[in-house]
């Protein structure tokens, strides 16, 4: 497989992996009352560091394998940011309906 496609796949693998790991961190923030910004503020702010730290892994993996280097930063984005998404209000939802939070 050619490094695009490696780095495609990771990002689509990880954006799904982040995603169900926010909706459980924003269970656990709202069933201990941690006050202030909404938790989906700092799920946001978590996927955009982990999306960050993702394109420093890819450069140092696959800087030389392509040939332009804003390849690594935007191969995946799309399917990163998607799959983050789509799997956080999944979990979000089924965790929020199992009773998981509780009303004050």
């Amino acid at each position: 497989m050619s490094p695009i496609t490696i780095m495609y796949w990771l990002r689509a693998a990880i954006g799904v992996m982040f995603g169900i790991i926010c909706a459980v961190l924003s269970m656990f923030m709202e069933n201990n009352g941690i006050i202030g910004m909404s938790p989906l503020f700092y799920s946001i702010t978590f996927a955009l560091v982990m999306y960050m730290v993702t394109i420093y892994l890819f450069k140092m993996k696959f800087q030389n394998q392509v040939e332009e280097p804003s390849k690594v930063t935007m191969t995946g984005i799309g399917i990163y940011f998607f799959g983050w998404l789509a799997f956080y209000i999944l979990f979000y939802t089924v965790l929020y309906t199992s009773g998981y939070i509780v009303s004050v």
